[in-house]
C-alpha cells in the first residue's frame, strides 16, 4: 500500500496501460461481428504483401533528384519511432527495387509468388532492413491501420471433447488464420459479393486458401455433429485481434542454418507431439501435431532466411513450395495454405554457388534478387558512425572533427573502382559521387562513371571493420588519458588492422588499401590546413575591406576608369598587384583575368537588378581567394610557427588563442582538439610545407 509521500505506481501502470489500448488489441466477437467489421473496413483481410506493402507507405515517402535521376526515399527506413537506431543510410535504390516487388506483390503481378533475396557483401545492411520489416509489422499489426484478426473454436458448453479434446474448451487456430477462411470455398464468392456491395475505396475482400489441418478437421466434425448447418458451426467460432510479435512467435519466423548433421525439415514445417497421440489414439490426428515450425508461426507476416543459401537441399524445396504455390507440406498432412512475405538474404560467394549449380535452377527462377552494396556517399557513410560515434564526450574522450569523416572517406576509397579516365582520381570519384563539382565535369560524367563499373560497392571494407576501429582508438585513448581521438590515431588503426583482416588474404590487395590510407591523411591535412587558414582569416571586417578594394579595382579595370586612393584622395589606375594576388589563389590565370573579372561584374549587376546586395560570401569562390589572401597577409604576424617552440611572447599567444576560439565555435573543436590541431598546422609551417589548398 502507497503512502502519503509515496507514489502509487499502480495507478502509473493503469494510466500506462490506457495509452496503449490494450482493450483495443485484447477485442473479441462473435463470427458475425467480425463480418460487420470487414464490411466496415475491408482492409483487415489484405494478405501479408498488401499489409507489408501499406506499411511501408503509412511511413511516408520523399523524392529527389540524384544525376537526373528521380529517387524515392521511403522514410520507414528511417527508423524513427526508434531515434533512427536501425536506420538505413545509402540505399535508397535498392529500398526502392524492394518496395516496387512488394507493391507488384500486393497488387497480384506475380512476385508474391518469388523468394525476396537481398544479395551483398556482408555489412551492408541486408540483416538491418529485415529487422526494419519485421519490427514494423510487429509494431503495424498494433495499430488502427494494421488492424488484423484471428480466430479460435470454443466449446462453452463442453459437451464436444470428442472433438476438442479432453477438457479442452477453446482450440485457437495454431497458425493465426484469416477468419474468413472458415467460410467453405464453394461459398465464399457470394459472401465477398455481398461485403463488396457498395463498399467504398479501390480494395476489395478476397480470399484464397484454406484452413490448417486441425481447423479443418474440427470444422468437419462439427459439420457431421450438426448435421451440416454450417449456422450452428460458426457459433463456435470466436474472432480475436492478432498482435503479430516476433518474441512471442506469433507471425514472424526466422530461419538460421545450422550445421547439416543437425538439420530437420520439421524446423520449417512442424512436428509430431508424441504427448498428445496417447490422447487422441493417432499420429495422423492433426491435433496431435504441432503447427510451430517456422512457416507456421509465420504465416500472416514474414519470415527471414539467414544466409538462405547455406539450407540443406531439404529444406530448399520447402522453399520452391511455399513461394510458387503458397504451401508447405508438414509431415503426415496434405498440403497446407501460408500467407506470408519470405525474404532470404546471403553473402556474394554463397549466391556463385547458387548460380553454378544446376540443379539449383527451380530455386533460382523463383527467386527476385536486390543487391545491397555498400554504400558509395561519403555523407550516407558518415551517418552510420555518427549514429554510434559522435562529437560528445564518451568517459572523458571526445571525438576530434573530421576524424569519423575521414573513416568514412577511407571505407568509400576501398569500394570504388579506379577511374578509366587518366586524369580522373579515386578521391575526386568519391567527391563527384557525394555531390561535389568539380572542372569539366557534368552530371552525365557522373552517368557514365556509375555505368562503366562491374563490381563498385560489391567488395571493400565493411562498415563493420571501420566501427571495430573506431571503438579500439576510443578505449586506447581511453587507457592512455588522452582527451580526443582525432583522425590519426583511427587510420593508424585501420592500417595495423589490416594484417590480420579476416576477409582480407590478397596481399597486393592490402597494400592498395594502405596507399588509400596515405591518400586519406593528405586529404586531411588539407582540410585542417584550409580551417586554420580560414580561422586565422576570418575577421569579418578586415575581409569586407580587402572585397571592398578588390571590387573597386575590377570595377575600374573593366570600365577602364581610375580608382581613387583613399589615402592620397588622387586618382590611379586599377591596382594590377592587388587584383592578381587574390585572383593567383583560386588558380585563375593571367590570361583568364579578364574573364574572372567580367563574371564578378556581371554577377554584382545581376543582383543589383534584383534589388539584392552582393556580398562576397555568396560567391565561394571569391570568398575563397578573399581567406587565402587574408591569410597570407595575417600568417606572419601571427607567428603559428612559434607553437612548435617553447617561447611563445604574450601578444602572439593573444592572437593564437583568437584563432582557437575561431576553430572551436566555427568549427566544431574543443580546447584538446583545436590545441593538436594547431600544433600540427604549425609544425607543417615550420617545414616548410605549407600549400595553399588547391
Amino acid at each position: 500500500m502507497a503512502t502519503d509521500s509515496g507514489r502509487n505506481f499502480t495507478d502509473l501502470i493503469g494510466s500506462l496501460q490506457k495509452a496503449t489500448r490494450y482493450a483495443d488489441l485484447s477485442w473479441s466477437g462473435s463470427f458475425n461481428d467480425y463480418l460487420n467489421l470487414v464490411r466496415e473496413n475491408p482492409k483487415i483481410t489484405r494478405n501479408a504483401f498488401q499489409r507489408m506493402y501499406d506499411m511501408v507507405m503509412a511511413s511516408g515517402t520523399s523524392e529527389y533528384v540524384d544525376v537526373k535521376k528521380q529517387i524515392v526515399h521511403y522514410k520507414f527506413f528511417d527508423d524513427e519511432v526508434n531515434d533512427g537506431k536501425d536506420a538505413v543510410y545509402g540505399a535508397d535504390i535498392p529500398l526502392m527495387k524492394l518496395v516496387n516487388v512488394l507493391r507488384s506483390a500486393a497488387l497480384g503481378y506475380g512476385t508474391e509468388k518469388r523468394v525476396i533475396l537481398l544479395h551483398g557483401p556482408v555489412g551492408s545492411a541486408k540483416s538491418t532492413i529485415c529487422r526494419q520489416l519485421k519490427a514494423g509489422v510487429e509494431r503495424y499489426s498494433k495499430t488502427d491501420e494494421g488492424a488484423m484478426y484471428t480466430f479460435e473454436w470454443v466449446d462453452e458448453s463442453g459437451q464436444h471433447e470428442d472433438i476438442f479434446g479432453k477438457g479442452c474448451r477453446v482450440f485457437p487456430s495454431p497458425m493465426h488464420e484469416e477468419p474468413l477462411l472458415v467460410i467453405p470455398v464453394e461459398m465464399r464468392q457470394a459472401v465477398f459479393d455481398e461485403i463488396n456491395r457498395g463498399a467504398k475505396g479501390d480494395f476489395r475482400v478476397h480470399v484464397s486458401g484454406e484452413m490448417c489441418p486441425p481447423s479443418r478437421w474440427i470444422f468437419k466434425s462439427l459439420m457431421e455433429r450438426y448435421h451440416g448447418d454450417i449456422t450452428k458451426v460458426l457459433n463456435h467460432v470466436r474472432v480475436k485481434r492478432l498482435v503479430l510479435s516476433e518474441a512471442d512467435r506469433v507471425g514472424i519466423g526466422t530461419f538460421q542454418p545450422k550445421d547439416e548433421k543437425n538439420q530437420d525439415s520439421t524446423e520449417l514445417t512442424g512436428d509430431l507431439n508424441y504427448r498428445k497421440i496417447a490422447e487422441y489414439g493417432s499420429d495422423s490426428d492433426p491435433r496431435a501435431f504441432n503447427f510451430d515450425g517456422e512457416f507456421n508461426v509465420a504465416n500472416r507476416g514474414m519470415i527471414e532466411f539467414v544466409e538462405v543459401l547455406k539450407l540443406d537441399v531439404a529444406f530448399l524445396y520447402d522453399l520452391l513450395g511455399a513461394s510458387q504455390e503458397h504451401r508447405i507440406k508438414p509431415k503426415k498432412f496434405a498440403q497446407t495454405h501460408i500467407d506470408e512475405v519470405i525474404i532470404g538474404h546471403t553473402n556474394e560467394p554463397e549466391y556463385r554457388k547458387l548460380q553454378d549449380n544446376e540443379f539449383m535452377e527451380a530455386l533460382r527462377d523463383r527467386t527476385v534478387k536486390i543487391d545491397i552494396p555498400y554504400i558509395t556517399k561519403l555523407r550516407d557513410e558518415v551517418k552510420i558512425y555518427k549514429k554510434d560515434f559522435n562529437s560528445r564526450v564518451m568517459r572523458g574522450v571526445s571525438i576530434a572533427p573530421h576524424t569519423i569523416e575521414m573513416a568514412a572517406m577511407w571505407a568509400i576509397l576501398t569500394r570504388l573502382e579506379k577511374p578509366k579516365k587518366a586524369n580522373l582520381t579515386r578521391i575526386q570519384k568519391m567527391k563527384l559521387y557525394d555531390g561535389k563539382s568539380l572542372p569539366n565535369y557534368t552530371e552525365d560524367n557522373i552517368k557514365e562513371l556509375r555505368k562503366e563499373t562491374k563490381r563498385e560497392g560489391l567488395e571493400g571494407i565493411s562498415p563493420r571493420y571501420i566501427q571495430d576501429k573506431l571503438s579500439n582508438a576510443i578505449v586506447m585513448a581511453q587507457q592512455m588519458n588522452k582527451g580526443s581521438v582525432n583522425p590519426f590515431m583511427v587510420l593508424n588503426e585501420l592500417d595495423a588492422g589490416l594484417k590480420h583482416h579476416s576477409l582480407l588474404q590478397n596481399e597486393e590487395l592490402k597494400q592498395d588499401y594502405r596507399e588509400l590510407l596515405s591518400i586519406v591523411k593528405q586529404e586531411y591535412e588539407e582540410t585542417i590546413k584550409a580551417e586554420v587558414q580560414r580561422a586565422i582569416s576570418a575577421d569579418e571586417s578586415a575581409l569586407h575591406r580587402l572585397c571592398g578594394n578588390y571590387i573597386d579595382n575590377v570595377k575600374a579595370y573593366t570600365q577602364k576608369e581610375r580608382v581613387r586612393n583613399p589615402f592620397t584622395g588622387m586618382d590611379e589606375e586599377a591596382d594590377e598587384r592587388l587584383m592578381r594576388s587574390i585572383e593567383e589563389k583560386i588558380e585563375i590565370p593571367d590570361s583568364r583575368k579578364d574573364d574572372f573579372r567580367r563574371e564578378i561584374m556581371n554577377y554584382i549587376g545581376a543582383l543589383s537588378l534584383d534589388g539584392r546586395k552582393f556580398d562576397y560570401k555568396t560567391n565561394d569562390r571569391l570568398h575563397k581567394a578573399l581567406e587565402l589572401k587574408l591569410f597570407e597577409d595575417q600568417k606572419d604576424s601571427i607567428k603559428l610557427t612559434s607553437l612548435v617552440s617553447s617561447v611563445v611572447d604574450k601578444d602572439t599567444q593573444e592572437k593564437i588563442d583568437i584563432v582557437k576560439t575561431r576553430l572551436i565555435k566555427e568549427f566544431g573543436y574543443d580546447e584538446i582538439s583545436a590545441t593538436d590541431v594547431l600544433h600540427y598546422v604549425a609544425s607543417i609551417f615550420a617545414r616548410g610545407d605549407v600549400k595553399d589548398k588547391k
